[in-house]
């Protein structure tokens, strides 16, 4: 069983992902976090297994995607776990500033749902070693 964290402030945008990964992957524990300061609470409680696999938001109140991100990879303990990241905001300078700080992958987020599903298994067939972050001109994924 993967045990997936999903953080992204966006109701709508959680269960749709929650109906995708169900669909595509049956066999996946998801843990959802509305903001990224609850992302930090939900991994120090945490009891091991830590999550294999964390999609993130960036535009998010009280801790944004980046602060999450920049303060994961400082962690001894969940510093190597993958960080997708699923934004709308598909802007260079952004995806560069996640890819300098870390990010595995970057995703834009799907304009629809069939689109979100073959992202979400592609993600989730992609093994530990293809998870490590990529070359700058395969960061951006897009399954469309």
């Amino acid at each position: 069983m993967k045990n997936i964290f999903l953080t992204d402030d966006d109701i709508d945008d959680c269960s749709m992902f929650s109906d995708a990964l169900n669909e595509v992957y049956t066999g996946a524990k998801l843990t959802i976090a509305n903001n990224g300061l609850k992302l930090m609470e939900a991994l120090e409680q945490t009891v091991p297994p830590s999550p294999e696999i964390i999609f993130l938001d960036l535009n998010m109140p009280f801790k944004n995607g980046f602060e999450c991100l920049q303060e994961i990879r400082k962690s001894p303990i969940y510093q190597d776990i993958p960080i997708i990241i699923i934004s709308t905001n598909s802007n260079n300078d952004i995806v560069e500033k996640t890819y300098l700080h870390g990010a595995n992958y970057y995703i834009c987020k799907p304009s629809s749902y069939s689109i979100l599903k073959k992202t979400i298994l592609y993600v989730l067939t992609l093994n530990v070693k293809q998870l490590q972050q990529p070359v700058r001109e395969n960061f951006v994924i897009n399954v469309a």
